[in-house]
């Protein structure tokens, strides 16, 4: 074999490494000592073979780039023959790759097995330019996050897009719409990190919308880190089980640095839920706290898209002795106030020319209700902590403003679990507590509780007891119909009167008949005759059973009253 007498062979040929051969393929008398590394692989050198023989070759958006790669190593340029291998490649990734943009995600992503040469042809340059400008010149209405959204949104505009039950075709076009921007977003997703924060910041720099950009870090997010999802905590891939901890740790706080700040149009309540859903990952894996704050103040701009599940993120930190993390929803609280505040004052400076009035804007008050509502049933959650210190309850509870609430409902709930849960609590911190309640905010179903309920302290029950009133009190004078309502209960006082008064004197009446009637049972024992006799003497005729059912009950109710009028 030449493997044992290359000397034997003529000339040979070996490679400039140095390195041992792994084959060694004889031509006429050259021997060529070759490596079993190739550019593309086994594939690839196979179709280039294939072109070699004049075998006709399909291209496609996942193979041509690693069989360009492989022309080149080859050198199988125009020079030595017509419309090579080269030139084919290259016009095939021109004329379809770079112009569809699902094709050039394809392509980048097999970039990855021949990296080196690629980034050398400028292959991988070019690929992201062609991913960002199809990117930017695409409807941004089809990137809003979650995909899934869009997809429940066109399912449910199917009911309307019927006419005499036949289909006018914008369900059709709605979901495959839809189902375009999933695919590109899962494609997407299957790059690695480096090539994707390469594209990450090519579209930063090409200025997209932030909505875009915050799409793709957000499917990128949820298919490699587990757990960024309450309902379900396993990895959504493989790919993710494999990586290690610290890899998990690079690609957040890469996802973190690179989210948008600002609270986007495709904001929802999905994207808030995988926001927390990432925080809750950045503290398993002990992110730094920069990444952990700029993702607080994230959430905090989006916070009425927020669930009561949401605000529920354990404590891991061996610090604290809460069950759940309260410093936490503390500051996101607090990075929604801020965020409110300054949204306000810009919008009272543009309509009212600079003029600083405190007042919150009026566009902002559902979301401040919203987040009201949300943190008193957060309140309520965490109230029953054994180790939840009143100054942590007293310090969230009077974070938000008046305009938060109509009524302290909620806040009261939250008010009486915590003392249920905390009875050894002194009487200050328990007058304290219930200082965050404003008594005039509350329903009459919660006066009425909190006037009986023994864990209140003694002020707050006589605070509760005077606001009633004086409630009561401004809704009688200020009600048009009382006065009607007086009169109307002054003549049914009289009725009753009128009524009552009838009622005892048939009662009389009864038992005088009631005597009558004995005294005639008395003078004839045998029953014979009597009946007669008391037709003769009142003129009417009586039926036994209607004595003779309830006779021992009528007889003792009517002595008794007959006592009762005597007296």
């Amino acid at each position: 074999m030449a493997a044992d007498k290359p000397s034997s062979k003529g000339q040979a040929w070996f490679c400039a490494t140095g390195l041992p051969s792994d084959i060694i393929i004889e031509v006429d008398d050259m021997t060529f000592h070759l490596h079993k590394d190739f550019p593309g692989g086994s594939d690839a050198f196979e179709t280039a073979a294939k072109f070699c023989y004049g075998v006709k070759i399909d291209l496609s958006s996942s193979t041509v780039v690693p069989l360009r790669c492989a022309a080149e190593f080859l050198e199988m340029t125009d020079e030595y023959s017509e419309d090579n291998l080269i030139s084919k490649t290259e016009r095939f990734l021109s004329q379809s790759v770079f112009k569809n943009l699902k094709a050039s995600i394809k392509a980048l992503k097999s970039c990855e097995s021949v990296m080196t040469l690629a980034e050398s042809l400028g292959i991988v340059e070019r690929l992201i330019d062609s991913i960002a400008l199809r990117a930017s010149s695409t409807d941004p209405t089809l990137f809003g996050w979650p995909v899934n959204d869009g997809i429940v949104e066109a399912k449910g505009t199917s009911a309307q897009a019927l006419w005499n039950g036949i289909e006018t075709g914008l369900r059709r076009k709605a979901l495959a719409r839809t189902s375009n921007v999933e695919s590109w977003f899962e494609d997407l997703a299957l790059l690695s990190l480096p090539l994707f924060k390469r594209l990450i910041s090519t579209l930063k720099r090409r200025d997209l919308s932030p909505e875009v950009i915050e799409s793709c870090l957000m499917s990128y997010a949820k298919k490699y880190i587990p757990g960024t999802s309450r309902s379900n905590r396993k990895p959504s891939s493989s790919l993710a089980a494999a990586i290690t901890e610290s890899e998990q740790r690079e690609l957040l706080e890469t996802i973190i640095s690179n989210l948008p700040l600002e609270k986007t149009h495709s904001s929802s309540s999905t994207a808030t839920r995988l926001l927390f859903g990432l925080l809750r990952s950045a503290n398993i894996l002990n992110s730094s706290e920069s990444s952990k704050a700029a993702l607080e103040k994230k959430i905090g701009f989006q916070l009425e898209q927020a669930t009561l599940d949401d605000l529920l993120i354990p404590s891991y930190s061996y610090l604290n002795e809460t069950l759940y993390d309260v410093d936490c929803i503390e500051r996101i609280l607090g990075y929604f106030l801020d965020g409110l505040e300054e949204r306000n004052a810009a919008g009272i400076e543009a309509e009212n020319e600079g003029n600083n009035d405190n007042i919150i804007n009026s566009s902002r008050l559902p979301a401040l209700m919203l987040v009201g509502k949300l943190i008193d049933g957060y309140l309520s959650e965490i109230a029953s902590d054994a180790n939840l210190k009143p100054e942590k309850f007293y310090n969230l509870a009077i974070l938000l403003p008046d305009q938060a609430r109509n009524f302290d409902d909620g806040l009261y709930r939250a008010v009486d679990v915590y003392l249920k849960a905390h009875p050894w609590i002194p009487e200050s911190e328990r007058e304290k507590i219930c200082g965050v309640l404003d008594c005039q905010k509350l329903t009459l179903e919660a006066c009425t509780h909190a006037a009986q309920n023994e864990r209140l302290p003694l002020r707050a029950v006589v605070q509760v007891l005077f606001f009633e009133q004086l409630q009561l009190r401004h809704a009688i004078a200020g009600s048009t119909t009382w006065r009607v309502a007086v009169r109307e209960n002054q003549v049914l006082r009289l009725d009753m009167d009128s009524m009552r008064t009838r009622v005892h004197q048939l009662e009389r009446e009864c038992s005088t008949m009631k005597k009558v009637i004995q005294k005639i049972e008395k003078e004839n024992p045998r029953g014979s005759g009597w009946r007669g006799s008391l037709n003769k003497r009142f003129g009417c005729k009586f039926k036994t059973q209607v004595c003779d059912s309830h006779e021992s009950t009528v007889t003792e109710t009517r002595r008794r009253r007959h006592h009762h009028h005597q007296e």
